[in-house]
């Protein structure tokens, strides 16, 4: 029994939340949003999740070393010994496989994408995390691949601005996490590319992005494009609540001074948690 749950903790099920962005493309599609276009999306999402565990196992097995001596990741059940190197392996081959050949069956160009994410991931084990600012890049660009492969799945052509608004809201969770890290010395002395930021740099970057998120999402509910395509005239009225989330968000990280990390504010913070939800449910009632 600990060796199953050791190999559900090797999983990361926990991460999978990132998949949602596969949902998107759906969400800002009204017409589309059918049962059968939702089943192949969810199916979309659970093979895209067996492939990111595959990379979750992969990078596990390459950083076991370094692992063992990281104040969290020694717990990892690669590192702390409860998942045996062959058992490891045996896991990454399957769910590699696995994923990838459902993929094809799914959709090809499906597959392309989830193929292009795969590889990334694996450039990214080897070479981009020791590189500063294109770590952050890599991480951004899987978030982007996610949306483009829920785009693929309903045959829709994003928007230049959704994309736009997806690649700066990617590069936020890329840096807040990596704020995370550099808040709590997570990784400092273990990769060389997280002694390159600073919490000066880093707050910067994320003012700077987010300001640019705002602008980017204002354009977007603000066109006529963008009018026809949700069916409302009223989209812009969902501004106002992003704008509360990242003044919520640099109150928390700039006065407050806590670390930052999205996924962890989003649990515990009401106000931040609120105003995701009041978007949601704003969005839908002007789209729907």
């Amino acid at each position: 029994m600990d060796t199953f749950f050791s190999l559900i903790r090797l999983l990361r099920p926990a991460d999978w939340i990132k998949n949602i962005f596969l949902f998107a493309p759906l969400f800002f599609t009204p017409s589309l949003f059918h049962f059968p276009e939702v089943s192949i999306v969810f199916l979309g999402a659970v093979i895209f999740s067996v492939n990111a565990s595959a990379i979750y196992v992969f990078n596990d097995i390459r950083d076991r070393v370094t692992d063992c001596s990281h104040p969290q990741k020694k717990w990892r059940p690669i590192a702390c010994g409860k998942i045996s190197l062959l058992t490891a392996y045996i896991v990454f081959v399957i769910l590699s496989a696995g994923s990838l050949i459902a993929a094809v069956y799914l959709s090809h160009l499906f597959f392309v994408i989830l193929l292009g994410y795969y590889l990334l991931n694996i450039l990214y084990s080897y070479f981009f995390k020791k590189i500063a600012i294109i770590d952050i890049y890599c991480i951004a660009a899987g978030f982007i691949l996610r949306l483009l492969a829920g785009a693929a799945l309903i045959n829709v052509q994003p928007s230049v601005w959704i994309l736009m608004c997806t690649g700066l809201l990617a590069l936020f969770l890329a840096f807040a996490k990596r704020r995370d890290d550099v808040v709590h010395h997570f990784g400092v002395s273990h990769r060389e590319s997280i002694k390159k930021y600073n919490l000066i740099f880093i707050d910067t970057s994320i003012s700077i992005i987010l300001g640019a998120l705002l602008i980017a999402y204002t354009i977007y509910t603000t066109q006529a494009a963008t009018a026809s395509h949700l069916d409302t005239r009223h989209y812009a009225w969902t501004v106002p609540l992003v704008l509360l989330g990242i003044l919520r968000y640099l109150q928390i990280t700039l006065v407050e001074e806590k670390s930052g990390s999205p996924t962890r504010l989003l649990c515990t913070d009401r106000f931040l948690l609120g105003t995701t939800i009041a978007w949601v449910i704003l969005s839908a009632m002007l789209m729907y």
